[in-house]
């Protein structure tokens, strides 16, 4: 059976190359895998030009369980964050500082709406006790891109620390840690660097992880004792994804291979614009303007027509050999078609043209 190509933001459709990697099995305290380990985080701080002032701290599941190790570790007990909310990933940034006890600030967004600067800057100067902003990057739940840069520069002018939730963009979009400013940054290994799902990262400033301890609820998710362990062993505390690892080395090799983050960014550019080009020549709506756009994942409007139903959309899509994702919207009916993986614009035509396909079968007519 072949598999279907993934046009989802992750887990997404990963090269040959790279799922041969692991075809061998790694001993977890061997010094060929530490030295593997070694070598994958600083290629991590390097893409993000983060190496003089930042450490790299991998975490074993899924990209959220980074995201709440970091906000465990980096936010002290009696810290206070604010969470520009503008959809369903920073929903989740605020249900997980409540589960922590971390005192919470939610700056409500339209889920349309990128997070606004002069709503920071207020809520910043209004309340002197926050301590931290916790910002997505681009917000996956409908493909909205934040503008990341000056909101870090807003948040140092006021002399508070920003966490970086940049899951879908880091590897991707430009992210410069020489000239932009942030306690710790987090992504994953199934994203824009095109592994597969199962490791998390942390990219930390050191000096603020090096102050962290004790801050954490949690001895799994404890990134600076993580950290630490393995700056003395060189080994993972707990037993690590070690296929997921080495999956990873091979897709940073092809990574920078094909030209880093520059010409990953015109390929995931090139896929947007076929899509997106395509969906609109049949009728289809984006959610957002093109202003706004990541491209990531693109959200669309389902069509009105009694004909269309997302269940049987999904199933047809998926028999084709392409698989979507629905919307995470609560008031708009949507779905979702992602443009990221080891895919090429070809492969966005194609899949425009199966959506046409399924929708002729289904008697769909009207898009809007």
């Amino acid at each position: 059976m072949t598999d279907a190509i993934l046009l989802t933001p992750g887990p997404l459709t990963t090269s040959a190359e790279t799922k041969a990697a692991m075809q061998s099995d790694w001993g977890s305290w061997d010094q060929a895998f530490n030295t593997l380990t070694a070598s994958v985080c600083s290629d991590l701080l390097s893409i993000a030009n983060a190496s003089a002032e930042h450490v790299c701290v991998p975490l074993q599941g899924s990209g959220t369980f980074s995201v709440e190790a970091a906000l465990g570790t980096l936010v002290p007990k009696k810290g206070k964050v604010l969470v520009p909310d503008n959809g369903s990933y920073c929903k989740r940034i605020v249900k997980i500082l409540e589960y922590l006890g971390r005192e919470v600030v939610v700056l409500a967004h339209a889920e349309t709406e990128p997070a606004n600067l002069t709503r920071i800057d207020e809520a910043l100067r209004a309340d002197p006790s926050i301590t931290h902003v916790a910002q997505v990057h681009c917000e996956t739940g409908t493909g909205i891109l934040n503008p990341l840069a000056e909101i870090a520069t807003l948040v140092a002018s006021h002399g508070r620390r920003l966490i970086i939730d940049a899951m879908s963009s880091y590897a991707a979009l430009p992210i410069d840690a020489k000239t932009l400013p942030f306690d710790g940054l987090i992504a994953a290994s199934g994203k824009c660097l095109e592994g597969v799902p199962g490791m998390g990262l942390v990219l930390a400033n050191r000096k603020s992880l090096e102050a962290s301890v004790g801050n954490s609820h949690s001895l799994a998710l404890d990134l600076c004792d993580q950290w630490q362990y393995m700056q003395k062993t060189g080994q993972w505390r707990y037993t690590p994804p070690t296929h997921v690892v080495a999956a990873l080395r091979s897709a940073i090799d092809q990574y920078l291979r094909a030209g880093g983050a520059p010409a990953r960014l015109a390929r995931y550019q090139a896929n947007c614009q076929a899509l997106v080009s395509g969906m609109r020549a049949m009728g289809f709506k984006t959610l957002l303007p093109d202003t706004v756009q990541a491209p990531i994942i693109v959200t669309f409007h389902s069509p009105p027509d009694p004909a269309y139903d997302f269940g049987e959309f999904y199933r047809r899509i998926r028999d084709r050999g392409f698989i979507i994702y629905p919307g995470k919207l609560t008031t708009i009916d949507t779905f979702r078609i992602g443009c990221i993986g080891a895919i090429g614009p070809e492969v966005l035509v194609n899949a425009v043209s199966a959506v046409a396909s399924v929708m002729r079968e289904m008697g769909v007519t009207r898009f809007s």
